[in-house]
């Protein structure tokens, strides 16, 4: 399978764990949101099942152990560092943004200056500072993963340091949480590094083929993964069904499977590249979004006319980030990033031996685009 149609699956994938979580919050939210009262209860026809919509980001955390090992593999820690700002820090500095815009225009949510400023860092989750939307928590746990993905790619990305790697990262948070060690385990983030792992070792099945071994990280890393959703169940998502984040988080790891087996293959919609790039901006904008459109739109459209309503805005604004900012965004940061990268590089011509005079020969590197798609 080529490596374009394998992300059309992913594509797939990533859309419809976007739309799980806008769905969770618009509709199986227990808490305080954009709504007069708690989503759950002006929704409790869907409540039943979209109140586990927030394992949508237990899927994300499957495709980004995929996806970023992909994107990962031969490239050194500075290419792959900028991969991942040009990839995250445009669409998401807008949603900062519109937080902003929409706390002074509407005084909703959490958009202050003295947050805002932290915010457009990434790092406020580090500094105990209050996110502006609620759903960069992920960004920040993501952020773990990706420094450690850096330091594998320091070292040099194999087969076989990607065991080493899998292998001391689950151990370590095991042994980090058996020890209450707080700094091991913000370090390694073991209520969600099973799902990272997991990834990694789908994305070398994939490319190496399935192996016992392997099957083992995937097999073990399930297991945490299950034993890690159930304690969330009963903490921060209080009244969900063990039994039901079983069977959910099982067939998140089973899709995943399947698309490390090649069994979606037959999935080849072009479309699906579209809605994989509307997924990162949706799921940054919709939370901001609905937060004065529902002020205006609802009771005076009925509940359904106001949640198609704000899930179509949600949509378009998405798009719009996507070919507005995220674009040209990364046009722009990828060049001076890259540039930045300069000084660091072996000189780009070798002085061949027939002397200073001859042809120069430029010095091969990873097209600018692939820093980029992932």
């Amino acid at each position: 399978m080529t490596r374009r149609a394998r992300l059309r699956e992913l594509d797939l994938l990533r859309f419809l764990a976007a739309m799980a979580v806008v769905l969770y919050h618009f509709t199986g939210f227990g808490g305080d949101g954009a709504w007069p009262e708690p989503a759950r209860e002006v929704f409790p026809e869907l409540a039943g099942v979209t109140r586990y919509g927030y394992l949508g980001v237990d899927l994300f955390f499957v495709i980004s152990g995929f996806v970023i090992l992909m994107s990962a593999w031969g490239r050194g820690p500075g290419e792959f560092g900028i991969s991942r700002l040009v990839r995250l820090m445009p669409a998401y500095w807008a949603s900062v943004l519109l937080g902003a815009v929409v706390y002074a225009l509407f005084r909703e949510g959490n958009g202050v200056p003295g947050l805002v400023v932290p915010n457009m860092t990434m790092l406020q989750g580090g500094l105990g500072i209050r996110n502006v939307d609620a759903v960069y928590w992920t960004l920040w746990v993501e952020m773990h993963f990706y420094v450690l993905a850096a330091i594998l790619a320091a070292v040099g990305i194999t087969y076989r340091s990607c065991l080493i790697f899998m292998a001391a990262w689950m151990f370590g948070g095991v042994f980090a949480d058996e020890a209450g060690n707080e700094l091991l385990q913000i370090m390694l983030v073991p209520t969600w590094s099973p799902y990272f792992i997991a990834g990694m070792a789908l994305f070398m099945i994939h490319r190496f083929g399935p192996t016992l071994l392997l099957w083992g990280y995937v097999a073990v890393s399930w297991l945490l993964a299950l034993h890690w959703g159930t304690w969330r169940a009963g903490t921060a998502f209080k009244g969900a069904d063990d039994t039901v984040v079983g069977v959910v988080v099982t067939a998140i790891f089973a899709v995943m499977i399947l698309v490390a087996t090649g069994r979606l293959g037959r999935i080849r919609w072009s479309g699906l590249t579209l809605l994989g790039a509307l997924t990162y901006p949706l799921y940054l904008v919709h939370s901001q979004l609905a937060l004065p459109l529902l002020d205006a739109a609802y009771p005076e459209l009925n509940r359904w006319a106001a949640l198609a309503a704000v899930t179509a805005a949600s949509l378009v604004l998405a798009y719009a980030v996507h070919r507005l900012v995220e674009r040209p965004g990364a046009t722009w940061l990828r060049a001076r990033l890259l540039a930045s990268l300069a000084p660091m590089r072996p000189a780009a011509e070798a002085a061949p031996p027939g002397g200073a005079g001859a042809a120069a020969v430029p010095v091969a590197r990873p097209a600018d685009a692939e820093l980029i798609r992932h």
